[in-house]
């Protein structure tokens, strides 16, 4: 009997595993987009409606609602991720690394239900969180729960690469950006570009964004039809925005972990810490509505230059600081649309002080708003490659890349540099050291 080549497709090789977990990927991508479409309509929902009803109210009465949808979406979302999955807890994305690395189980019955009805209480309410991080971790588990659907067995690769698929696909339906989800399966959880994992995630992601399309439409998040390609000359303005970006970057990463050390020192019971930084989040809302929830609007406002050079830094410092309490106090929600916010109000604020110290050099601020984010995402989570082409993705300006590689490879090198620790892998570690009761 001749032997089989080397190059074959007998079982056991890597052709033949590619092509046993195409349908189980492609499951994957559909679950993962119809779940992160449901829970992007609702959010979106929600939140028009919210900023819709406060706008209508005279003051009094509007502080009143304002207040009492914080406190109350602030209050059942932190409840729900105590009692019932604390692995709920944030985006959810430092626990899915976890669950890859194999140093935790993941409870995907548990998982899917709560984080979908605490990040819509908490996000709903009002708190300035993003729903990415939690379409992430839902896709994760959805991608653990197709497995169970196809028997394939805990030891066996399939499983883990179907879970990253499913984080991909998650990533891919809540930006509209199937290659940065791809990517950011790669590059943040690091589980290596075997070509298992590489068709798993790259199937399940395209999947899940046209699914998400078909819902939720077929435009980029920030369209910029009305903004130019930079130019060469925009190059040293975006080499001193990364570098801003890159210390303001590690500032957030730190900021961010006293938080949760802060709201662990309060010793709260976990409805009543909701309630507080969902009170925080409602007073903001009632100041001024498009500051509280996703921020999109704010961000497209910066994208479109139509926010005052004089309210940007006040816009910046609130959100942050929403951020930080809505994060800190353990809400269902993520920091990629928190950060993308902020990026874009201070690349705004540095483009309009370039335009009029150097204008030849920033001939249009809002350039910088896609630069600064892209460049503090990159620097907070340190994952370059998922910053660059997810802001492509998210604007549909392919030509923004010569710039967005210099922005958001000094906005790096600055965060290494300063030996700050990636914002997940922070948090993994930090979680890690917890007991399973604190935690």
């Amino acid at each position: 009997m001749e032997s089989q080549p080397a190059s074959g497709f007998g079982l056991g090789t890597e052709e033949v595993k590619r092509r046993h977990i195409l349908p189980k990927a492609l499951v994957v991508g559909l679950v993962a987009g119809l779940l992160a479409s449901a829970f992007r309509i609702a959010l979106q929902r929600s939140e028009i409606a919210r900023i819709a009803w406060l706008e209508r109210l005279p003051p009094v009465p509007g502080l009143a609602v304002a207040l009492t949808l914080g406190a109350l979406g602030g209050g059942i979302g932190v409840w729900l991720v105590r009692r019932l999955a604390p692995e709920t807890s944030g985006s959810g994305i430092p626990h899915l690394k976890s669950v890859v690395l194999g140093e935790e189980q993941m409870r995907w019955r548990r998982i899917l239900p709560v984080k979908f009805l605490a990040g819509l209480a908490a996000i709903g309410g009002g708190m300035a969180l993003g729903r990415e991080g939690p379409t992430v971790q839902m896709g994760g588990a959805t991608g653990l729960m197709v497995s169970g659907w196809f028997r394939i067995k805990p030891g066996d690769g399939e499983r883990k690469a179907l879970i990253c698929a499913g984080a991909g696909a998650g990533l891919a339906a809540a930006f509209n950006a199937p290659l940065a989800g791809m990517i950011f399966v790669l590059e943040e959880l690091q589980v290596g570009l075997t070509p298992v994992v590489f068709v798993a995630a790259f199937l399940a992601s395209v999947t899940s964004d046209v699914v998400c399309r078909v819902l939720t439409g077929d435009t980029p998040v920030f369209a910029l039809h009305f903004i130019p390609g930079p130019s060469l000359h925009v190059l040293p303005v975006a080499l001193l925005l990364g570098a801003l970006a890159g210390l303001g970057g590690v500032v957030f990463n730190r900021c961010l972990l006293a938080s949760l050390d802060a709201f662990k020192r309060l010793a709260w019971p976990p409805f009543a810490t909701g309630a507080l930084a969902g009170l925080i989040a409602g007073l903001a809302a009632w100041i001024y509505p498009g500051v509280s929830g996703s921020g999109s609007l704010l961000a497209e406002n910066a994208l479109s230059g139509e926010i005052a050079i004089r309210w940007v830094l006040l816009l910046i410092v609130a959100r942050f600081v929403l951020t930080m309490t809505g994060y800190g106090c353990g809400a269902a929600g993520g920091i990629f649309a928190p950060l993308l916010v902020i990026g874009a109000l201070g690349g705004l604020a540095v483009g309009r002080v370039a335009h009029v110290v150097a204008p030849p050099w920033a001939p249009q601020p809002e350039i910088f708003a896609v630069l600064g984010m892209g460049a503090l995402l990159t620097s907070i989570v340190r994952a370059p490659l998922t910053g660059i082409v997810l802001m492509i993705e998210l604007t549909g300006k392919y030509d923004f890349m010569l710039p967005l590689l210099v922005s958001c490879f000094a906005a790096y090198g600055v965060a290494e540099a300063m030996k700050d620790t990636p914002i997940y892998e922070a948090l993994r570690e930090r979680a890690g050291n917890l007991s399973p009761e604190s935690s």
